[in-house]
């Protein structure tokens, strides 16, 4: 589940994007307001931060995305099948069913985000900042290239909720551009 994200000028959270976490939920399920569930997802983020960078410094970068990419394809199955099996999603359960998957995952806790459905076949995820690009920022380091394993990351969790998806990256660091989203994912329901 995530938090509910509403549109106000001048908005301290989010970057500068105007939009701020709500602690109204959406859906009853995760809460964003335990502070026990939040220090577990931002534990877990810290671990793959870290094991990232010192992967990265043992081997470079090359090698640590090729790992990463490896970690994210199984983590990313096993996230979406829990998630599906918590929330008796069905197999196919289309748009309706990602929606709600994506409200659930770990990262929905620390990272606000904006769900768009442009049209009947098609979802748009945007996560409007990003806790990892903002940790390497404040290291001094480069913005990190997610799209190859955000790629594998929201493919594979999208295939597992229902395995029609189609994935593709709208823009993601460290894409150039002026915009209102760290990353953003469009998810297609393809017309056969």
């Amino acid at each position: 589940m995530g938090f509910l994200i509403r549109k106000s000028p001048g908005a301290v959270r989010g970057a500068g994007t105007g939009y701020y976490f709500s602690l109204e939920r959406e859906n009853p399920g995760m809460d964003p307001a335990d502070p026990e569930l939040v220090d577990a997802a931002k534990n877990w983020l810290a671990m793959d931060g870290l094991w990232f960078l010192a992967v990265e410094g043992a081997f470079g970068l090359e090698k640590a995305m090729e790992l990463d990419r490896k970690i994210w394809t199984d983590f990313s199955r096993i996230e979406a099948e829990r998630i599906k099996k918590r929330l008796s999603l069905p197999e196919h359960g289309g748009l309706d069913a990602l929606d709600s998957a994506l409200r659930h995952r770990l990262h929905s806790l620390l990272n606000p985000f904006r769900i768009e459905r442009p049209s009947g076949d098609t979802l748009c995820y945007f996560m409007l900042t990003c806790r990892t690009q903002d940790a390497r920022e404040r290291r001094g380091l480069p913005l990190f290239p997610c799209r190859e394993v955000g790629l594998v990351e929201y493919s594979v969790f999208a295939r597992t909720i229902d395995p029609r998806f189609e994935t593709a990256c709208i823009a993601c660091p460290p894409d150039a551009g002026d915009r209102e989203f760290s990353c953003g994912w469009r998810f297609t329901l393809p017309q056969r």
